[in-house]
Parts: structure tokens; sequence; C-alpha cells
């Protein structure tokens, strides 16, 4: 409701900002800043959202505000920026409105606006009850806000700009400007930090990729989009009209079901076999593409799908804290979640999946999507009391209540089994590490790194016990006690953690029909088939033709390539004959440090390093010849990301060019990796 209005004139020039603060509007260009005071007493200080209208040269942006009120001004101090001729600005503070607010959340808390069209821009529905409101058709639920000239950027350039309440990331390529979020909706990266080539923004952290255009997520990990702000040039100015400045999160248009029934139970059109991230980007896409017949995902566990990752970051998490959709999201968008549901065959000719508990399900189509399973401990007392493999948030939480002042023995040098002890450091009496290896991560980042990344550990009180094998676990009224290695070495332990390696969860497919290699991976093809028509596979569970290193199959046990996975699988269940193309992507934090890597290193002859392993910050190219197959950084962002896009163009960075930049020692400079190359 207008409660009044007010004009304010002001001289101005160059770069226009706005914002409430203790019962004032402040304006200030680069150079100068007059402040008004607000003659209403309910205000909310920098919570209040603007908008302004200027006549002036500059680029405007608008943003969600809610029910709106005026207020008369009165100049304070100054009034005038500059002694240019004045120009006539009008500013109407807007209050946000609370209900609408409440209505725009999405399940995991944060303001998440659907659109009502498809993300294809089309604004027909697949069906006649859409479930989701555009909030913001009302041109008053907007904030305009003048942030920079037009010619300020450059092509190719970004920029976070502030918009009263929030920010954006304002993006200018061939000429074109576009705003979209500014942070990764995946763990809140700053994408002005990360890698703009082609239309789309690549995250530095984890390499996730947003269309600039829409803000459409195009690569994981990640499952929500970027709030899209339109931006229009006229004339003099740039305009741009912004929605959810509170947001930094986009939930993609999705259908519902249209055929669900009670009757429908013994029968779905879409089912899938394991809750993890493949399986719930498979469903998703599936909506988010206008699929309307019923999908359902059946997990043996107890949880709906959550952030496995955290569990080995963040042991005391509890399951609802990574929970990656609500039960509410999933029930609004008609994804059913059977949890502790194990299968146990599948009948392939029938199109039947039988349960351990007796029912069975028909389907049209499949997705088999059931990760992996730890290998288990091979010796005496591995079934004691305190032994655990890290599997669930129960496993986590366990294992950090019991190693709380006590003694920790972790078995296996592996990523998870290094993310566990990094975090036992602080906590536990003691902490110890056996692995088989003489230097941790040898095999996958190579001597040099792993041994710089062992001196971290060993600074922070962990010892290693390489080289080494666990040949008995002693107990104590039922609880493990003592590890026994086959040196001789006796360890005290009051936990143990088990990490040795996985094996892909096929054992229910043997007698299928629906091949598998000799390790029980599940062979797929560029569109994630299986040798079973109608039957697909995603995940730790396949070997896929990796477009990357020349379609050699390849097993990429990454949370970013499970999400790749579920995508493309779900586009060719609806017949799209997408083929998969990305770049493994994957990330390690220890002591406060990540490790980040790109690519696919199996088989590489060299490391080549440029910087400083003992300062903990450095990049290391792994090359195989003469090419360059995959890379990690620590402290070197975003080189990861920027090699990531390079192999994902389909170039190939050269030996000889990687040796010449660490030659110069051209730190911070990495112009080259996009000028070299076949």
């Amino acid at each position: 409701m207008l409660l009044g209005s007010a004009w304010a004139g002001l001289h101005y020039h160059g770069f226009l900002r706005a914002l409430t603060f203790n019962n004032r509007l402040l304006i200030n260009d680069s150079h100068h800043t007059a402040a008004f005071p607000l003659k209403r007493t309910s205000l909310c200080g920098l919570k209040h959202l603007l908008r302004i209208t200027s006549r002036s040269r500059g680029l405007l942006l608008f943003g969600f505000c809610g029910k709106s009120s005026t207020f008369s001004l009165c100049p304070v101090m100054g009034g005038c920026f500059s002694k240019p001729k004045p120009v006539e600005v009008k500013v109407e503070v807007m209050v946000p409105d609370k209900e609408k607010e409440k209505e725009s959340f999405s399940p995991n808390g944060k303001v998440s606006p659907m659109p009502t069209c498809k993300a294809n821009g089309s604004t027909k529905h697949m069906e006649e009850r859409p479930v989701t409101v555009d909030l913001y058709q009302n041109p008053k639920d907007m904030v305009e806000v003048a942030v920079c000239h037009v010619n300020e950027l450059q092509n190719g350039q970004m920029r976070e700009v502030d918009v009263a309440c929030g920010k954006a990331l304002l993006i200018k390529e061939r000429g074109e400007y576009c705003a979209i979020g500014h942070k990764c909706p995946h763990y809140g990266a700053p994408l002005v930090k990360g890698v703009l080539t082609n239309g789309r923004v690549r995250c530095p952290w984890h390499g996730a990729c947003f269309n600039v255009a829409t803000g459409d997520i195009e690569d994981f990990p990640g499952l929500d989009s970027l709030p899209k702000f339109q931006v229009r040039i006229e004339k003099e100015k740039v305009n741009g009209a912004k929605r959810a400045l509170q947001s930094q999160k986009r939930v993609k248009w999705m259908a519902r079901c249209a055929t669900l029934s009670e009757s429908s139970f013994s029968n779905t059109d879409v089912l899938i076999i394991g809750a993890g991230p493949a399986g719930l980007v498979c469903a998703e896409t599936l909506r988010q593409e206008g699929f309307t017949e019923r999908i359902v995902m059946c997990t043996m566990e107890t949880h709906l799908p959550y952030d496995r990752p955290k569990l080995s970051k963040s042991l005391e998490c509890q399951a609802e804290q990574i929970t990656l959709r609500s039960k509410e999201f999933l029930l609004q968008y008609d994804i059913e979640v059977q949890t502790g549901r194990e299968v146990v065959s599948v009948d392939v000719k029938n199109k039947v999946v039988h349960f351990k508990d007796g029912l069975k399900m028909e389907y049209n189509k499949l997705l088999i999507a059931t990760g992996s399973r730890p290998k288990q401990l091979q010796c005496q007392g591995a079934d004691l009391e305190n032994v655990y493999q890290l599997r669930t948030p129960e496993d986590a939480n366990c294992i950090a209540k019991l190693a709380n002042n006590r003694n920790a023995v972790i078995v296996g040098a592996s990523f998870i089994g290094m993310e566990v002890a990094a975090y036992l450091t602080d906590k536990a009496h003691s902490v110890s590490v056996i692995g088989i290896e003489n230097i941790p991560f040898r095999k996958v980042l190579g001597e040099k790194v792993g041994r710089s990344i062992m001196k971290m550990f060993e600074t922070n009180r962990v010892k290693f016990y390489l080289q080494n094998e666990v040949s008995e676990l002693r107990g104590q009224d039922g609880k493990v006690k003592e590890v026994v290695l086959k040196s001789g070495k006796i360890l005290r332990a009051d936990v143990c953690v088990v990490g040795i390696g996985v094996v892909p969860a096929t054992l229910f497919l043997k007698q299928s029909g629906i091949n598998m290699d000799s390790k029980g991976f599940l062979p797929v093809n560029k569109l994630m088939q299986t040798n079973v028509p109608g039957v697909f596979a995603a995940g730790d569970v396949v070997t896929f033709p990796l477009a990357f290193r020349n379609n050699k199959k390849v097993n990429v046990g990454h949370w970013q390539m499970a999400h790749m996975h579920g995508r493309i699988a779900a586009l060719n269940i609806l017949g799209k004959g997408i083929e998969i193309n990305t770049v493994p992507y994957f990330w390690t934090a220890m002591f406060g440090k990540s490790i980040r890597y790109a690519g696919h290193g199996e088989g590489f002859d060299d490391v080549i390093i440029q910087g400083d392993l003992d300062e903990r910050k450095f990049v290391a190219f792994y090359t195989k010849s003469d090419e360059v197959i995959a890379v990690s950084s620590m402290n070197y962002d975003p080189i990861v990301s920027k090699v990531a896009e390079v192999m994902a163009s389909g170039r190939t960075i050269k030996k000889r060019d990687v040796e010449i930049f660490v030659h110069r020692g051209r730190t911070g400079d990495m112009s080259w990796l996009f000028g070299k190359g076949t």
C-alpha cells in the first residue's frame, strides 16, 4: 500500500548505489554519499529493498521486494554528489512481504523461485494443474539499482554487483549482458572466481557449470540451478529485471504425475534402484523434461537421498542436515522414494523386480544405480563391536562418539579413511592410519603430492603404519581393543574404521541377463544403456566411454559423475539420444585444505608441479606421453576448473606447454590454457 510519495533532487554522475540503514536512506556514487531520514518507525535497516528510477546513464537491476511503501525524504548531509547538472531520482522503499517469503521457500529452507515456464522458455504447461506459481508478477515487487556504466565490463568479464538486499553476478559475453545468481548452489562458492567460457560459468571449487543465459545447471555436482535476472539495453542505459534477490538457488520447473493412483502400487513406468545422486538426478530430470508417468525410487537405506561425501568430512552431522531433497519436495513432484527395500533379483524378460520382503514391481524402464559396497576386512575379529565401515549417518555419528578422547585406528589410506583421520585429530586421543602403499594417494596424486599430504597429517599428530596390513583384531567384552599388524606391531583401538576399497553393488543381477564384467561392473554405452533394451545403469556400478580419453571404458566413482550419469540416463529413457560428454571432477578436504582434481589420470607416467608443496600451494599436471590427462591443485583456484573447461571443449593440453608454463613461473596467469593445444 502506498503511504505517500516523495522526490529528491540529486546531482549524479557515474556509479549509483542505494540502501537503507538506521532509518536513513543512503545514496552514493563512487565519490560521495548523501543520507536522508525515512519518516517511518517500522524499518528493518539493511533488510529493506529499494526501487530507484533514474534518467542517468547506468546499469539498472530490479529485484524482488514485497509490499511497497514510499517515504518522504529530507536531506541531512549534503544532497549533492558533484556539480554536474542535477538528475531527478525517485526512490521507493519496498518492505518484504513475510507471507510471500514463506510461500516461496524451497524444501531446503532457502527462497527458491519456481518459474511458470519450462527451462527451454516455453510457457506451455505439460499438464492442467501447474505446481508452481510466479510470485513476482507485480511490477511493484522489484528493486531497481544502478550498479555500473554500460562500458565498464569487457567481453568475457564477470563482476559481483550489489543489488539492495543481495548480489548478482553480472556477465558480459559477446557484447551481451546477463545476470545470474552469484553463488554456486552446491556449497556456495563465489562464481565470480570461477571460469567463464562459451556461455557458461564453471564453479571454482567443485566444477559445477551453469548456463549464463538461463542460469540452468549443465554440469554437476548439485541439484539446483541459479536464479536468472533479465537484462535489457535501452538507448544509453542498461535496465535489468531481477527476481528473488534473497536466493542463490532455483528449482527448475517440473511436471507431476498424471496417472498416480492407489491401485498402481505393483507397477511403475520408471523404476530406479538406488537413491543416490544418479537416481535422484534421473528422477528430477524426467520431471523437468515434462514426464508425467509414475517414478519410483527404491533403496535399502532408511533415509531419503543425502549428501554422502559429507559423512567422512563431518562425522557429527545428522541425516536431516545433509538430506538432498525433503519429503515434502519429493511429494510435491510425485517422486516416490521407498526406503528400506532391498532388491534380490531382476527379471528383464518380464520386466519385474523382486524384493526381499516378497513383493514385486513391474516396470517399463529400469535404472540401476545401486552404487558400491565396502570391502570387508578378512581377519579374525573383524566382527567385533566398534569396527565400522562408514556408510550411513549413524555410522559417522557412532565413530565420532567412540573416538572422543580415545584411540582411533583407520585401516586403509583411501580418501575416505584419510578424511576421517583428519576429522578425528582434534577429538581423539590418538589417530593411527594403516596402509598397504608406502605413500598415501600415490596412485592417484603421485608420489610428491602424496608425500606432501602425508607430512600435513603427521604435523597434526597422525601416525602412519604403511606397507602394512591387519592380521588380527583383538577384543574385550566383544568390543575391539587392539589392532595387530602383520609386522607384529600392536595398536590400541577403541574404535576401528575400515576403508579398504569398494566393489559394485550388483550381486543381485548375476542371473538377470544384464552383462557384467569380471569385477561386477555393468558396461554401458554413451547413452547409459546396458545390453538389455529399456535397462539403464549409472553411477559407481558402471563402466562407460570417457569422451576426452578417446572413449576408453572406465569406472569413475565420483559424486559429480554420478549426477551426470543420472541426467544422461533420464534423457535417453525419454529417447532423446543424448551422449555423455563430461570431464570427471572431484575434491577432498582435510585440515581446512581442499584438493581439487579434474580429468582421469589412470596410467599417468609423469607429474609436472608448479608451486610450493611445502606451503600447500601448488598445481600438479598428470601427463601420459605428450598429453595432460588430469590436474590437481591446492590453494591454486581456479586452475582445475580452467583445465576441466579445456578438456570439455575437446582440446588437448600438451606436456610441452605445461613445461613452459612451469619454467617461466607464470603463477596466476593461465591465459595460455585457452591459446594452446589442438
